[in-house]
């Protein structure tokens, strides 16, 4: 995760919020072997430049929250590697599909930092206390199997069946009337985040 993603994020952002008629936005990665590995350290500094474009000062996962709270669904299709800030990406999202390959992890303890965009509120409230302390502070990566059972992700597919099936969920929820879709979003956010 570069300032550059960044940018075409809060782009992408900034247009759904000014566009009411669009009721569903997959998020696919052009790598199979990585949907997004984490933010690029090299050029973390540059981040804050881009989503200050959202609200002044604001950090990554503010632009992570506008993504969870925008009227329509959001679907993450993972196939590869996820982890830390990417992985923080992909649980914004409303709804997380995976490949049988994928790999989820938040391996920011063993720098001595936690994460710091929205990882520990999703896996807490997604998994369980026990099991999020697990996945934060065990470090460890976990299998798309084991992602699924512990809530991380919604359900895992078979590789060549991922397009089709989260394509088909797509269209369906786009036949639904964009303001039901947001309500229904609206209410459960209120529960949830």
């Amino acid at each position: 995760i570069g300032p550059e993603l960044v940018r075409d994020l809060v782009n992408l952002v900034l247009y759904l919020e000014d566009h009411d008629d669009i009721s569903v936005v997959l998020f696919r990665s052009a790598s199979a072997e990585f949907f997004s590995a984490h933010v690029d350290m090299y050029r973390a500094s540059e981040l804050g430049a881009e989503v200050s474009r959202l609200e002044p000062g604001a950090p990554l996962g503010a632009l992570y929250r506008r993504i969870s709270t925008l009227n329509p669904v959001s679907i993450a299709v993972i196939t590869g590697r996820v982890r830390g800030a990417g992985s923080e990406f992909v649980l914004a999202c409303d709804m997380r599909f995976a490949g049988e390959h994928a790999v989820f992890g938040q391996p920011e303890i063993g720098l001595g930092a936690v994460p710091g965009a929205g990882a520990l509120q999703h896996l807490t409230r997604l998994m369980g206390r026990g099991r999020a302390l697990e996945a934060l502070i065990g470090a460890e990566d976990f299998p798309a199997e084991l992602a699924a059972q512990y809530g991380w992700i919604n359900r895992v597919l078979p590789e060549d069946e991922l397009p089709a099936f989260t394509s088909a969920l797509a269209h369906r929820i786009a036949r639904f009337p964009t303001a039901g879709i947001a309500d229904a979003k609206r209410r459960v956010n209120a529960l949830t985040l």
